[in-house]
């Protein structure tokens, strides 16, 4: 089934997912033993070669000289083509049961200037089959932009600053009934269109700040399983198969994920494929619903 394809809702479903009644007897054990998402983080580090990818970026940018696509705007596209292809990594566990999506979106923040106190902006990228790389680069960079521009905060951020301004006895008793509805699917969707906490994923280029990928927790808060975070890219040694070496072009990659929507080895072979995409980076000027091919074995 494409991520494109609504399911009709049935009872138990939230807004935002549909309840997965067919789970594994051990994952609906572990969302009952561990029910905050913070109790079951399960962090994984992999070092991605990044060589032909900054090889196509800059080929691609050399044809395109009006835009530039990036390595954040890679891994955005590959996020989603992974989210697409691995579908338990899609999933979330929220009130004690398990939920799969039907939409892929990922979440950012980008801040208005790279200064102290300038503050970040939420920001939401919402998959769909036909999109590819060269669409993704224009609407992250056009959405970035038109944020940089705006004089003044809108949305989840612009209800976010009034909330800030509430006497504090006042906000803690707002934030007790959003968390009480929140367990149960119920939240307003003023409150959740545009909130990051209620992605697929949230990604955080920090090589964009010169900084290492680091792990990053969780929140029980929403609905996002996934954290993932980008380091700055380097040089360093590689041993190839046959024995000799090499000097290549790689990144560290950080991701935190709840280990209560799958195991470690699921997990493991999905960044599998974020290395299979870098190898072979023309898959991102295809369509998101058509699949990479990889061969897992």
């Amino acid at each position: 089934m494409s991520f494109l394809e609504k399911r009709p809702r049935k009872f138990g479903d939230r807004r935002d997912g549909h309840w997965v009644k067919n789970a594994p007897g051990m994952n609906v054990i572990m969302s009952h033993i561990y029910n905050k998402r913070t109790d079951a983080e399960v962090y994984l580090d992999q070092e991605i070669d990044v060589t032909n990818l900054l090889k196509y970026i800059e080929k691609k940018n050399a044809e395109h000289p009006e835009y530039k696509t990036t390595i954040f705007h890679c891994v955005v596209a590959a996020t989603a083509r992974i989210l697409n292809e691995r579908r338990l990594m899609n999933r979330f566990i929220q009130g004690r049961r398990i939920y799969e999506r039907d939409e892929i979106v990922l979440g950012f923040t980008a801040k208005r200037r790279f200064t102290d106190h300038d503050e970040e902006c939420l920001m939401l990228y919402k998959a769909k089959g036909s999109d590819n790389l060269d669409f993704i680069s224009r609407k992250i960079a056009g959405e970035v932009k038109e944020m940089r521009e705006r004089k003044k905060t809108i949305g989840i951020d612009d209800i976010m600053d009034k909330l800030a301004k509430v006497p504090r006895p006042i906000l803690a008793l707002i934030v007790a009934v959003v968390r009480v509805l929140d367990y149960f699917g119920k939240n307003p969707k003023f409150l959740t269109d545009g909130d990051i906490n209620y992605a697929s994923v949230i990604l955080s280029n920090l090589g964009s700040i010169k900084c290492p990928a680091v792990y990053h927790h969780l929140s029980n808060y929403g609905t996002a399983s996934i954290v993932v975070t980008i380091g700055v890219i380097h040089k360093a040694l590689r041993v190839n198969a046959d024995g000799s070496t090499e000097v290549r072009d790689v990144m560290n990659v950080g991701a935190t994920l709840d280990e209560r929507m799958a195991d470690g080895f699921y997990f493991a072979r999905s960044l599998k494929l974020l290395q299979h995409i870098c190898d072979n980076p023309e898959l991102l000027d295809k369509p998101l619903e058509e699949e990479s091919g990889y061969d897992y074995k």
